[in-house]
């Protein structure tokens, strides 16, 4: 296959880094593709994917609902959460009541988290747009009652005094026996499908090299963890990085099929083409 350079936007999360990594530096047989990498916070990676800017995208599972009609779900690279996920923070407990009336800040319209905010507290309205890594900020200074955390976030929190009001992920799958879909990679549906079966190989090739040399990905971790520091960063690696990120699997499937039938049956996404999942051989 001749060289072809393709647009490939991640986010600088440890988890997205430690999978891309060998990929993007051609540490594995690539298949004769190369790629232009650009990262990003999640919800701008989502309003790129409403814009078509990338080939292959993580997106929010939310927002993918949103652009099923150009991009199919990458069955390797997915994050889905095994009784973790958003997790609900305050400067103190609060009753439902409180909810209801506390302006919440949230990592963005079209991510996951503010979707199952939405199906788990139906009664909080209130909904204010941060920069993820400025949302527990927002609640200790009071700009914010609550405060929606995704990534690193989740491991911080207690040490600067916050409180945890709800584990959106338990939550999630206390009610439904399924692991939470939290983001996917999206392959563009303008690519002919023997270029997304090369996709979907060259990233599990990638994945599995990560998992098999752990420390081949380090410095490109590092360079995007911002202030992370390591032993968060691997804590954060073996959370989001599992089984069903090397593939899907019926399990994964299974999980992203209930969340969007969730998601509709909530009125809070429009419906999905029947082949949402990229070609694979």
């Amino acid at each position: 296959m001749s060289d072809t350079r393709l647009p490939l936007f991640f986010s600088p999360c440890p988890n997205d880094t430690f999978m891309f990594d060998a990929m993007v530096h051609h540490k594995i047989d690539t298949e004769g593709l190369s790629f232009a990498p650009r990262l990003a916070d999640v919800e701008a990676l989502n309003h790129a994917a409403f814009r078509e800017e990338a080939a292959i995208t993580k997106v929010s599972y939310h927002a993918y609902a949103y652009v099923a009609d150009k991009y199919t779900i990458c069955p390797s690279g997915n994050t889905l959460g095994d009784d973790a996920g958003p997790l609900l923070v305050g400067r103190r407990s609060m009753t439902p009541d409180e909810l209801a009336g506390a302006t919440v800040a949230i990592p963005g319209r079209y991510t996951t988290a503010a979707l199952l905010l939405k199906m788990a507290f139906p009664q909080v309205v209130r909904l204010r747009e941060y920069l993820f890594s400025d949302i527990e900020e927002a609640v200790l200074s009071g700009a914010a009652d609550a405060g929606l955390l995704i990534h690193e976030g989740r491991f911080t929190y207690g040490d600067k005094g916050l409180h945890l009001l709800a584990d959106l992920g338990q939550h999630w799958g206390q009610r439904t026996r399924r692991a939470v879909p939290l983001g996917c990679i999206a392959v563009s549906r303008k690519l002919d499908e023997a270029l997304q079966q090369t996709i979907v190989r060259v990233l599990r090739r990638s994945i599995a090299f990560a998992l098999q040399h752990p420390q081949e990905s380090a410095a490109f971790v590092k360079r995007h963890a911002q202030e992370m520091e390591p032993p968060i960063c691997y804590r954060h690696i073996a959370l989001y990085v599992s089984d069903c990120s090397v593939h899907l699997g019926d399990g994964g499937r299974r999980a992203i099929e209930t969340f969007f039938a969730e998601a509709l049956r909530a009125g809070a996404i429009p419906p999905l083409p029947k082949n949402i999942f990229a070609a694979e051989r």
